[in-house]
């Protein structure tokens, strides 16, 4: 008895698994307006978390953000719905997570630059970046040459990290720059005075302020010139025209405006 049940115990398994083998893995498809997709029915976007208010993860652990919103509107455009992966921000500025098909799409706050472009197809500008210089509050900083002798804090591999180390270069400053690999990382090196003050985005510091009144202020703003992009893989120009189009959708009707009020709070300029 005990052997007839080790056989149907074995041929389970074996039926289990052939099932398992017939299974059709998903391979992506077209949309009906010809955009190619990795996964059926929807648009996946890869980002890097947590970036508020750009992209963070609400009370109830879902990705909200402008950056999400203005992607969902996309994925309404091509009638599927947005799914989000969290992945380190060098996968998505290097064209990596795109080029290998973990993402249709990059969403992640991310500054249009020229040597992006090399790796990467941008959308149209959606969102003008200025860097801001964020200090402990009470704490009298507002130039670089004040941080003399002191550490300040960037995200790694921002332009933020960038601009800072351009100018420290530049101005001989005896500064010491501090990489974090990510914005919550150098957010607690700041609150915890790690780093006598900290570079990155101007909406990135006030959301932080907004919710933690009193610990942190903004000391100065550095008008870098920057816009940032959504980006594509190379070559993927009917996802690049769906983006633009929704863009410029949202734009005309005023969708952008509403969103960029609920997100960042000022009035768009572009």
């Amino acid at each position: 008895m005990l052997g007839r049940t080790r056989k149907v115990a074995v041929l389970a398994a074996a039926v289990t698994l052939a099932l398992a083998g017939c299974a059709k893995e998903d391979t992506g498809g077209t949309t009906a307006s010809g955009v190619p997709l990795i996964k059926t029915g929807s648009l996946t976007t890869c980002t890097h978390l947590p970036y508020a208010p750009f992209q963070s993860k609400d009370a109830a652990g879902k990705v909200v953000g402008f950056d999400v919103a203005l992607i969902d509107l996309v994925a309404t455009k091509l009638g599927v719905t947005q799914a989000i992966v969290d992945t380190p921000f060098e996968g998505i500025k290097s064209g990596t997570d795109l080029e290998s098909g973990k993402c249709d799409i990059a969403a992640a706050g991310m500054t249009i630059t020229d040597e992006r472009k090399k790796v990467l197809d941008f959308s149209d500008p959606y969102f003008d970046a200025t860097q801001a210089l964020a200090v402990v509050t009470g704490k009298e900083v507002k130039t670089l040459e004040q941080l003399a002798g002191k550490r300040l804090g960037v995200q790694g591999g921002t332009t933020g990290e960038d601009y800072i180390k351009t100018q420290v270069a530049e101005k001989k400053l005896d500064v010491e720059v501090v990489s974090y690999k990510d914005l919550a990382a150098l957010q607690q090196a700041l609150s915890t005075n790690q780093v006598e003050a900290a570079v990155n985005d101007l909406p990135v510091w006030n959301e932080y302020i907004k919710a933690n009144p009193g610990k942190v202020a903004v000391a100065a703003g550095f008008d870098t010139g920057e816009q940032y992009g959504f980006a594509v893989k190379k070559g993927n120009a009917a996802l690049l025209k769906a983006v633009n189009e929704a863009l410029a959708a949202a734009k005309s009707d005023g969708t952008y405006e509403k969103l960029y009020a609920t997100w960042i709070g000022d009035k768009p300029t572009v």
